[in-house]
This record gives C-alpha cells, sequence and structure tokens, in this order.
C-alpha cells in the first residue's frame, strides 16, 4: 500500500476539532432520561422489586473513577421510579458491591447475586481485568448483564466470542489508545521521540499496544524511546517520571488513571515533567472531575477514555446532556464523568428494551425478548448517539478527546471547550465480520489496512 499525506488521511478519518452535535436528528430515537408519561403496558406487569446487582470501585484509588457509575445508574433509577417503575409497575431496587474486592471475590460475588438475591440484571465494572473474568460467569447464570466499562477488546474477542446474554455500552478499550495516537499526531506533528508510562495490566499493555500500532501508521519517525510499567494502586511513581525525562521524548504517552493519575500528575509536577515535554492521555480527565486540581497543567490531551466529558456537546446544542448534567448536580453535588453518564444510559437502553418487548408480547417480557431488543438499539443519550451493535452486544460512540483548561465556571480544569477533538468511532474500530485478532482485531484491521503517511 502507497504512502498518503497524514493531513489527508485525518481527515478521512474524520477526525474534527471543536465540533458540536445537534438533536434534530435523534427525534425518532428513544432518549435517555427524558421524563415522559410510558405508555399503558400490555398485559400484566408484576409489581415485584426489579432487583440489579451494581458492582464498581467502592473504595481504593480506583473510586474516584469507578463510584460514579453507581451515581448514575441510582439517579436513573429513581427517574424510573418516580414514574411508577418498569413498565409502570416494578420498582427498581439497586444493590452494591465493590469491585475492590479483587477478582477472585468479584465472581464469587456474581454468583453470590444471582443464586441468593436473585438479581434480575447485572450491571457495572470498572476494571478491564474483571470483565474477561465475569463475562463467562455471567453467561453461565443467564443472566442478563450490561458492563458499564471493563472495556477490554478481549472480552468479546476471547473470554465471549459469541455473547447472548451480556453486553457493553462503553467504547471498547481500543478505542481509548487509537484516540490518544490520532489527536496527538495531528497536534504534534514534529514529535519523534516518545516516552509510555502505563499501568502494568491487561489496561495498559492494550493502551501502548494500540497507541504503538497507530504511530507506526501515523508517524513512521517516531521512536519509543522510554518505557515505565507501574504497578496498579502505586502510590510513588517517581522512578518512572525521572525514567522518562532522562529519556528526553518529545511526547508522553500515559494511560494512568484514576487515583493512580492523581498522584502520579502532582508527583510529575515536582519533577517539572510537563515543562519538558508534550502529554497525551488516554484518560486523565476520566475521574470523578472534582478530583483533579486546579494545578494540572494546561494544554495536555486529558482523555476521558474516548468516552465522554460532561462539558461535550455543550449548552442547548444537545439538550440530553445538559438535563443528565444538571440532574446529577443537583443530585450528588457534583458533576459526572464518563462512568456516571454510562451507568445512567445502560440504565435506560435496559428500559428501553423492556418496553419494546412489552409492545410486542405482551407481559413481563422474558430475557431473550429483552435481550432481542438492544441488539442493535440505537439511543441519544448525553454522550450523544450509542449504538450496540448485534454481532458482538459492544456498544459504540463516536470518542471523544481534548485539551486540559482551567476555566472560570468550574473549581477545576476541564477540557477546553473550543478544542474538543471527535472521531466517528466506526473508523478507529474494526468492523463487522473483521477475523479475530491478536493482539485484538482492532490492531490487526489497522495494521492491514490503515496506509502508512508520509514522514
Amino acid at each position: 500500500m502507497g504512502e498518503v499525506n497524514r493531513r489527508d488521511f485525518l481527515s478521512t478519518l474524520g477526525v474534527s476539532v471543536g465540533t458540536a452535535l445537534s438533536a434534530t436528528a435523534g427525534a425518532a430515537l428513544p432518549v435517555v432520561g427524558v421524563a415522559h408519561a410510558q405508555e399503558k403496558p400490555k398485559g400484566n406487569i408484576p409489581d415485584t422489586p426489579f432487583k440489579i446487582g451494581h458492582m464498581t470501585f467502592f473504595s481504593g484509588p480506583a473510586a474516584v473513577l469507578g463510584e460514579p457509575m453507581y451515581r448514575g445508574q441510582l439517579l436513573a433509577s429513581e427517574e424510573i421510579n418516580a414514574q411508577g417503575g418498569l413498565l409502570g409497575k416494578r420498582k427498581i431496587e439497586v444493590l452494591k458491591a465493590d469491585e475492590n474486592a479483587g477478582t477472585d471475590a468479584n465472581v464469587k460475588e456474581l454468583r453470590r447475586l444471582k443464586l441468593s438475591e436473585k438479581i434480575d440484571f447485572f450491571c457495572g465494572i470498572t476494571s478491564s481485568g474483571n470483565t474477561p473474568a465475569l463475562g463467562p460467569v455471567a453467561e453461565e447464570l443467564k443472566l442478563l448483564t450490561i458492563f458499564v466499562d471493563g472495556c477490554t477488546d478481549l472480552l468479546f474477542d476471547k473470554a465471549v466470542p459469541n455473547p447472548h446474554y451480556i453486553f457493553r455500552v462503553t467504547n471498547m478499550q481500543s478505542a481509548d489508545g487509537v484516540t490518544a495516537a490520532v489527536a496527538a499526531a495531528q497536534t504534534w506533528p514534529k514529535a519523534k521521540k516518545i516516552a509510555h508510562i502505563h499501568p502494568d495490566y491487561s489496561y495498559g499493555r492494550n493502551a501502548f499496544d494500540h497507541w504503538t500500532i497507530t504511530f507506526k501508521k501515523l508517524m513512521p519517525q517516531a521512536e519509543n524511546v522510554s518505557e515505565g510499567w507501574p504497578k496498579l494502586g502505586t502510590t510513588d511513581f517517581s522512578s518512572h517520571i525521572t525514567k522518562a525525562i532522562a529519556s528526553k521524548p518529545d511526547l508522553l504517552a500515559t494511560s494512568v488513571w484514576g487515583g493512580d493519575y492523581v498522584a502520579f500528575y502532582k508527583q510529575a509536577l515536582r519533577y517539572g515533567m510537563f515543562s519538558k515535554m508534550k502529554v497525551a492521555s488516554m484518560i486523565a480527565f476520566g475521574v470523578a472531575p472534582h478530583a483533579i486540581g486546579k494545578d494540572h497543567p494546561e494544554g495536555i490531551i486529558a482523555g476521558v477514555h474516548s468516552n465522554y466529558h460532561f462539558t461535550y456537546p455543550a449548552g442547548d446544542r444537545w439538550p440530553y446532556n445538559k438535563t443528565f448534567v444538571e440532574k446529577y448536580n443537583k443530585r450528588f453535588n457534583e458533576y459526572p464523568n464518563f462512568q456516571a453518564e454510562g451507568g445512567y444510559t445502560a440504565t435506560y437502553l435496559l428500559k428501553s428494551a423492556i418496553e419494546r418487548a412489552n409492545k410486542l408480547a405482551g407481559g413481563w417480557p422474558e430475557d431473550d425478548a429483552i435481550i432481542a431488543m438492544l441488539e442493535g438499539l440505537m439511543m441519544a443519550a448525553p454522550a450523544g448517539y450509542v449504538y450496540i451493535r448485534p454481532d458482538n452486544h459492544q456498544g459504540y460512540k463516536d470518542a471523544v478527546t481534548g485539551f486540559s483548561k482551567n476555566v472560570a465556571e468550574y473549581p477545576f480544569p476541564v477540557l477546553d471547550p473550543d478544542r474538543i477533538i471527535t472521531i466517528p468511532i466506526r473508523n478507529i474500530t474494526a468492523p463487522p465480520g473483521w477475523p479475530k485478532g491478536e493482539p485484538t482485531s482492532t490492531y490487526t484491521w489497522i495494521d492491514k489496512t490503515w496506509p502508512k503517511v508520509k514522514a
């Protein structure tokens, strides 16, 4: 395959800066969180509670990223219950479980929630180390599940290649590394020496792999000059920071997340790291927004896991987001992160599927009928349009990232509203029918189908 011009290829990917969605096209779609009188359901509906088991991080450094997920689902559940419950009769009851217990304990807790607590639906999960373990168990238990995150490609590439009961609403992990790399290539096209600091487990390795294959295509002149692999939950990043600085890179790529990222950036400030190199993060602003201090450096690519930041889409251009942010802030006295939006949207996806299934058959729908309605469902949500692909049960929404900036409206930095970067998700993920690949399908798709650009 011949070489192409970088700017031209980025244009074909649909990369745009500072644009906003229009709400008009979504009028015929189900809409997340918009209060409306439910149509009278068909048939007899039981009034027993609908039990949701919600597992995320309620303790440890990951809680500043994960706990808002529970709050998003709680807010949606309260709104639905205020209208009488699912199909106007079944009030939602949410049972909490702490993901910080570890993978083995999480698997046992999932079984307990289903077999002892008799949950009807499972939701949550932050860590990509957990969904490949929990997904097969949910399938075995025939437990309807929407994972909010736990976004590893391996869930549907390997652990559950033919899902029936499980779905996921957050963009898959490969989009994270690709989005950050595309944004960096567009912003700093002369960067040649790249340092890396990533958590030493599946998420960090995935981020590194997909950044690297994308840069190989877009920035063939670049080379990796340093790698740092801190353990998840570490409190001391000094050796990784000094190693990166010593390599004298043009650019640092990092996927450190949650409370770990807060500790990392504060330590990096003491070493003057941000004045010595450009920085592109996959998930810096994925935490609860108030967890980031005003001391955070401006002008870095501060990723949001390629999913959602509460300031975008902005204002009246996308009322579904404006309304969600206002309701969430009023309920919890804080602003939502992408996990909060994911928990909220997952609940309304379930509600929409249940209502559609009821219209077809009447009564309380069987899980298979709900699943059939979830497959291929598209919804207008706070983050924009979300689509559940029927072949792999994966949720897709356009990828978003941006640049850190302090603004007068908030006591913490946000994404610069004039420099939001969006990329159509279909242009950076493997399409339907693409064979499973190593390390992921998206990796092999980029490797085999993207041209190299001119250096």
